[in-house]
């Protein structure tokens, strides 16, 4: 059984809030020496599964509802969600130095996807599982230095070789992280660069939280293939591909 610790998109091996207590160790310096360039809208290589084909996503997607537009308290980024949910901002104590810190919700309450930035990050992958990724789209408001992030809904394992034990293997977030090559990936880290440091802005798909009608008995990676044809999981891409800097 999958654990659902928070919504934050991380499955890494290291991976610290910039600042926080006195005694904390010193950041590990973000994960940017593994990027170089532009990165590709992806396709899953040759022999990755059973699983289904990539999209590469370009036109916008279509929403239920009127939508509005959300800045972060720190007014350096914003994004387009629909008007019946609700962004709480800071969601959480903000790191030393400030940043921003917004969860949002649906109608229901429940959490859907959390923007975070002032992180720093760190990763070692010391162990590959068999990947998919569902879609991918290059965020071009977003490129820093030459690299441009994109966002991806993505999966790790299969039904012959589960994910890492210990975290979920779906996700969908904004990633500078390489298209995996080969039939293997390492665990999903979704961290994107953004000044001073780094950002996230996604989750781990949760049965819970993204209620994926007809998926109750499937298994975890095709119930989240299944929420991909929701109209609230096109709200979630069209709301994280539309962040953007504020102003």
């Amino acid at each position: 059984m999958k654990k659902f610790r928070g919504l934050l998109p991380v499955v890494v091996l290291a991976a610290v809030v910039a600042g926080g207590c006195a005694d904390q160790r010193p950041s590990p310096p973000i994960a940017e020496t593994t990027v170089a360039g532009t990165v590709p809208v992806s396709t899953v290589p040759p022999g990755a599964a059973t699983a289904p084909a990539p999209t590469a996503t370009t036109a916008p997607t279509p929403t239920k509802g009127a939508l509005k537009t959300f800045t972060t308290a720190d007014g350096q980024l914003a994004f387009d969600l629909p008007a019946a949910w609700t962004v709480r901002d800071p969601a959480g104590e903000l790191p030393e130095g400030g940043g921003a810190f917004a969860e949002v919700t649906n109608e229901a309450g429940k959490p859907l996807a959390t923007l975070r930035t002032n992180m720093a990050t760190g990763s070692t992958c010391t162990e590959k599982y068999p990947f998919a990724e569902f879609e991918s789209q290059q965020l071009p408001a977003l490129a820093q230095g030459g690299t441009v992030p994109r966002y991806v809904f993505e999966t790790r394992g299969n039904s012959s070789a589960p994910g890492p034990a210990d975290t979920p293997a779906a996700a969908y977030g904004i990633t500078v992280m390489p298209a995996p090559s080969g039939n293997t990936a390492c665990p999903i880290f979704h961290f994107f660069t953004w000044p001073p440091t780094a950002a996230m802005f996604g989750a781990f798909y949760n049965p819970e939280n993204n209620k994926t009608p007809g998926a109750d008995g499937l298994a975890y990676l095709e119930q989240a293939r299944k929420y991909m044809d929701t109209t609230e999981y096109q709200n979630i891409r069209r709301m994280i591909t539309s962040l953007r800097p504020a102003g």
